[in-house]
Order: C-alpha cells, then sequence, then structure tokens
C-alpha cells in the first residue's frame, strides 16, 4: 500500500453511499465505513463496496477487553476488509489480543491500526474530560509508542502529529490522518486540522477526508484536488 486518500463515507444507508460512489465512474477510491454506516446497514454493505473493488478501512474503534475485542475482531477480519481500528487507550494487552484475533488461520490479515486522540480532542478537553494532565502531543506518541510495542501497523492520529510519530516508531509505521480540510474549507469540529499538501510534506501515509469530499458540489473534482495535492 501506498501514500492515498481515503473517503470517509459517512453515510447513513445503502442508498446513500452506493449513489454518492456510483459517481465515480471508472474510479475505485478506498473509502472508510465508520459506526453510522455499519450499524445502519451491518456487514452486508461492507462485503457489497469490497464485490464494487474498493479499498475498505472498517472504522469501528473498537475498545473493550481484551478477549471481547479479540473475538470481534476474529469476525471483522472474515469481510476481507484493508484497515481494521481500535483505541490505544485500551491498553497494550488489548492491542494485542486484536492482533491475535485478526489474524487469520492462513497468517494473512487486515492492517491494524490505533487511534490516539481523536481529532475533535484538544488539550482543554483531554484535562477537563478525561483528567489527562500531560501535554496532547506527548499523550499521543506514548500511546502510538505502546502500539507499536503491541505489533500494530500504525496509528490514527492528527495530521499535526504525523510526522513525530514516525520519528518516535519509525518510518514503517503508519500514520492515517483524519483532520484534512482544504485551505479554503471549513474545518467543522475538529481542532487539530490541516491541508492535503501540508500532510504531504510532513509525511502521512493515508488522509481520510469526509465532508470536503462527500459534500462538495462535485465530488469527483473535489476527490481528484485531494489527490493532486496530497499524492502529487
Amino acid at each position: 500500500m501506498g501514500r492515498d486518500v481515503i473517503i470517509a463515507c459517512d453515510f447513513s444507508s445503502k442508498q446513500e453511499v452506493l449513489a454518492f460512489l456510483d459517481k465515480f465512474q471508472g474510479k475505485k477510491p478506498f473509502v472508510k465505513i465508520g459506526m453510522e454506516l455499519y450499524y445502519a446497514e451491518g456487514p452486508s454493505i461492507v462485503k457489497e463496496i469490497k464485490e464494487r473493488g474498493h479499498k475498505i478501512f472498517l472504522d469501528l474503534k473498537l475498545h473493550d477487553i481484551p478477549n471481547t475485542v479479540k473475538k470481534s475482531m476474529a469476525v471483522l477480519s472474515r469481510l476481507d476488509v484493508d484497515i481494521c481500528n481500535l483505541h490505544a487507550g485500551g491498553t497494550k494487552r488489548m492491542m494485542e489480543a486484536a492482533l491475535e484475533g485478526l489474524t487469520r488461520p492462513d497468517g494473512t490479515r487486515p492492517l491494524l491500526i490505533a487511534v490516539t486522540q481523536l481529532t475533535s480532542t484538544d488539550q482543554e478537553s483531554m484535562e477537563n474530560d478525561l483528567l489527562i494532565k500531560e501535554p496532547i502531543d506527548k499523550v499521543v506518541m506514548h500511546y502510538a509508542k505502546n502500539a507499536a510495542d503491541a505489533g500494530l501497523d500504525g496509528v490514527v492520529c492528527s495530521p499535526l502529529e504525523a510526522e513525530k510519530v514516525h520519528e518516535t516508531c519509525g518510518k514503517d509505521f503508519l500514520t492515517v490522518t483524519p483532520g484534512v480540510r482544504f485551505a479554503d474549507g471549513d474545518i467543522g469540529d475538529q481542532k487539530r486540522v490541516m491541508t492535503p499538501a501540508e500532510a504531504n510534506r510532513i509525511g502521512s501515509d493515508y488522509i481520510v477526508v469526509g465532508r470536503p469530499i462527500t459534500a462538495a458540489e462535485d465530488p469527483v473534482a473535489a476527490y481528484e484536488r485531494c489527490l493532486k495535492e496530497f499524492v502529487g
């Protein structure tokens, strides 16, 4: 897998997401299926989109006791997605159990990445709501190192943190970065954001882009703009 743009298909129904993907005639963008669509339509929507030829990042952010996460990942591994994720805050033991569950009998598995801190979280909310008093940059790097030590392939992090994650965990440790907006766009509810071109310069491996593409007047043109700015 090389550097790529992942479209966050945050739709609430099969009809909406398929109508959106139908706009990309001849193209098969990498897509993210999150909780909203997965809970609305179940595993069948993952299978249908995969059968259409798309790579899939299944963004369900598992966080539970290790055994539950292990069993859940074993189920998700049968969907033949390309990337799965969980919360790094679930501890190293949970991440190791997840990796064990995700690995199929033949040794293959999707990539597994960990969410460090959500891009909607800033220092103030982390301290006041989560009672984590350390600087957010230090927390993200600690969680990333835990994920690497547990054998995961990378992390979801802010593009502002991608370069330092690579310095901390190695250049082959993947950084998947939401919080990407065009320079002339609305940042929505994101607190820590960057443009696709900036994410390219600091070394993000994948950027996840939702509303700047899905809510655009011309989604295909917006996607191609993202690709041009990020991949070159």
